[in-house]
């Protein structure tokens, strides 16, 4: 098949292209748009899919106030999206069934993923019902390369220098170490039993271990030393592990890499050996905003994190071409009063640098990488984005040479935006431990972290500006509103909850 060919915009011509390279005898009408990814791919062999429906919106809830049921709210979200699917994807679940396809049937972003061959696309691409067909295709990503190796030895990491620089240790003086709040990581997986994250599992008692409700695995294939469907935690390929020592890790015996130690987390494995899929990312996220047991079965909203932290970018490869194919999975779960904190990615400094989601969208909070001088590295990738609204990313963290731990309980420096975007998950969780009202206001959280950014002495040396905004102008597109101060946003957030108001 000449892939080329099929790139047309019409969906008429897209299916008559795909019927022609078939050879099948088709009509000349079609309902759903078929993905690039998916028609350069398609045929007689089944091909991994992403079958979307048109509803792709929040369901209409009530206005979202200050003093609102965060609880409630989350709860009414995740039955409205529930009963969405239920109602708009039945025809479609009756079509697979009656032509024998396992599938996979999403909620949080109202999408069925299921193995199609190129006939079965075209049939599916008549029905009015359906929106569009996309690939969903495993791309290892670019995940960071270690930068020096420290691993456990009779020396420990004691806190590494970003934590240092972000003013963490002045924050932790005040009494506050993100007590009270839940952290979670989307990535490559975890050693839950790292002795810089065991005590800080949620599924950790003290004598014994329950992952129900606090670790999900959305690979359902082999591929990697996990395996498939790993019932307890597992990490493939040390950077999740890495990102989550980050946010909280502390051994108690002089490692401390994490930001806010006295937190819980919970985790999702989204990459198989570093390469994840939109439904795989989609798959995260519904656990996310409503964690199930061990079966998947019996979703509580009421154990979803208040901070979720995601070190990965979907790209036009896994079947993220328009960047829609994922959006409403993040809409929803940041709808739901979940912090959703993303890395702007790298690769170079050019302008127009962040093109990857969920970094490209409104309701995710994007951070960019410094060195210890507060240099933007040369590796995080700089704004704007493409029809975004604000300046991108939101700001900037420590992500050059970052000590954490690794598997197995080891320690580890890696450089990347990876490793920056836990700082911020930690100090939001610092926040949300001194001030609880901002538990599921992610906006609130948003504007105090960019607030009290530091801008003073943060500067760029491989660019000169971005989007017509340079390092005088503030904010930017190449350091956001400046580099996070985990002393500074405590600070803040504390003066709020004490002069007597909720959220800023």
């Amino acid at each position: 098949m000449n892939s080329a060919s099929l790139m047309s915009n019409s969906k008429t011509e897209q299916r008559r292209l795909l019927c022609v390279a078939l050879a099948l005898a088709c009509g000349s009408v079609t309902a759903a748009e078929i993905g690039p990814a998916l028609r350069a791919q398609a045929g007689t062999a089944p091909q991994d899919s992403l079958i979307v429906f048109p509803t792709q919106t929040v369901p209409a809830l009530a206005p979202w106030r200050a003093d609102a049921d965060v609880l409630a709210r989350r709860t009414a979200l995740v039955d409205a999206l529930r009963q969405r699917a239920e109602r708009e994807q039945a025809g479609v679940r009756q079509w697979l069934g009656e032509h024998g396809i396992a599938y996979r049937a999403y909620w949080i972003a109202n999408v069925i993923a299921a193995p199609l061959t190129g006939p079965q696309i075209v049939a599916l691409a008549q029905r009015s019902d359906i929106e569009r067909l996309d690939a969903d295709r495993p791309v290892r990503l670019r995940l960071p390369t270690p930068t020096t190796v420290a691993r456990a030895s009779a020396t420990p990491i004691g806190i590494p220098w970003g934590l240092n620089k972000i003013r963490a240790p002045q924050a932790w003086a005040l009494g506050v170490r993100g007590q009270g709040v839940v952290l979670a990581g989307e990535d490559t997986g975890y050693q839950w039993d790292h002795p810089a994250l065991k005590a800080q599992y949620r599924g950790w008692n003290g004598s014994v271990a329950d992952h129900a409700y606090n670790w999900h695995d959305a690979i359902h294939d082999t591929g990697s030393l996990c395996g498939a469907d790993s019932v307890a935690p597992c990490d493939d390929d040390n950077h999740g592990t890495h990102t989550m020592g980050t946010m909280l890790g502390d051994d108690g015996a002089g490692n401390q890499p994490g930001v806010a130690p006295a937190a819980r987390w919970i985790g999702c494995r989204n990459m198989n050996a570093g390469a994840g899929t939109p439904a795989r990312y989609i798959e995260c996220m519904q656990w996310m905003l409503a964690p199930t047991d061990a079966a998947g079965l019996n979703p509580r909203p009421d154990l979803a994190p208040d901070i979720v932290s995601n070190s990965w970018g979907c790209t036009s490869g896994e079947g993220c071409v328009n960047g829609d194919e994922i959006k409403a999975a993040v809409d929803n779960l940041v709808a739901g009063g979940v912090f959703y904190v993303a890395a702007a990615g790298n690769g170079g400094s050019n302008c127009y640098g962040i093109g990857d989601a969920p970094a490209i969208y409104a309701s995710s909070f994007v951070v960019g990488a410094t060195d210890s001088t507060d240099k933007v590295t040369s590796f995080s990738l700089r704004g704007p984005v493409s029809g975004g609204t604000r300046p991108m990313p939101d700001l900037v963290a420590p992500g050059q040479g970052v000590q954490s731990s690794i598997p197995t309980d080891s320690y580890m420096a890696m450089s990347g935006t990876s490793m920056a975007t836990p700082h911020v998950a930690g100090v939001a969780a610092l926040m949300m431990s001194v001030n609880p009202a901002l538990k599921g206001h992610p906006n609130q959280v948003a504007e105090i972290l960019r607030a009290t950014a530091v801008r003073g002495g943060i500067t760029d040396p491989y660019n000169a500006g971005c989007g017509g905004l340079t390092m005088a102008d503030w904010p930017n597109n190449q350091a956001g509103s400046g580099r996070l101060d985990a002393l500074a946003a405590v600070v803040l957030a504390d003066t709020i909850f004490q002069n007597g108001y909720d959220n800023p």
